[in-house]
């Protein structure tokens, strides 16, 4: 069979994170506990997470190991009635969780070969899609209109708006089954061994491992194994003609 799809990664791999998140993820806080704040709910931002240091840390200190996605809508509102406030109106949630993510999307940028790529792959025939691991289907929505992503893209799925992450077979099969493929007419492009590696792997999806932002284990040894390995996106689309003769 011949290729037919390439399944890309969003975080790290067609964006990245400019500065540490430490700093960005208290102001991220500070916003949030505002917007509850106007809305009448007494909390601060010095003691609502003292459990965990910042919501952020609360969402991945909570986040299910079985590969169920738990938004961070989920969890905030979680988090609320733990404190005693479990009947607060689903927009005022919500209006926290986008002042939230308006502090903490402005350390993303689109990496500089990103859109030359999926331009270039575009016009090698290809039909494009992306699997992303992310608590917040709206954030990653936003972001794929922010840096000009969206015209690439046929199909764009969040583990926000299934349920499941990567690497459950589930997400990966949403996305098979939307292109009417088989796994050997898919590549997934990802900078995570344990989520997009791992999981296109599973499905019999071609695997290819971006190294550039990834973090490489310190003995150099894999237990996960891509069946290519990039340092960058420009030299992605020479590597799928590779691939394509060879199908």
């Amino acid at each position: 069979m011949s290729l037919e799809v390439a399944f890309f990664d969003l975080g790290s791999t067609l964006i990245y994170a400019k500065d540490p998140w430490p700093p960005i993820f208290v102001r991220a806080d500070q916003e949030l506990v505002k917007v509850l704040q106007r809305a009448g709910i007494p909390v601060d931002s010095q003691t609502f997470y003292d459990e965990f240091g910042t919501f952020i840390d609360a969402y991945y200190a909570q986040r299910s190991e079985d590969y169920v996605e738990r938004t961070s809508f989920a969890a905030l509102h979680g988090l609320l009635t733990g404190k005693g406030y479990a009947h607060i109106p689903q927009p005022v949630l919500r209006a926290a969780l986008d002042a939230m993510y308006s502090v903490t999307r402005g350390n993303w940028y689109a990496e500089e070969d990103a859109i030359p790529t999926l331009a270039a792959l575009k016009a090698q025939g290809y039909r494009l899609g992306m699997i992303s691991n992310a608590s917040d289907d709206a954030n990653v929505q936003y972001q794929v209109d922010q840096w000009g992503l969206r015209p690439y893209f046929d199909f764009v799925i969040t583990s926000a708006a299934c349920g499941i992450r990567k690497p459950h077979p589930r997400i990966f099969q949403i996305a098979l089954d939307y292109f009417k493929i088989q796994p050997e007419q898919a590549v997934m492009i990802g900078d995570t061994l344990s989520a997009d590696v791992l999981g296109a792997n599973q499905m019999g999806i071609y695997s290819i491992w971006i190294t550039r932002r990834a973090e490489l284990p310190p003995d150099g040894a894999l237990d996960i194994q891509p069946q290519a390995i990039l340092s960058n996106l420009k030299d992605l689309p020479v590597l799928m003609e590779s691939i394509q003769s060879n199908c």
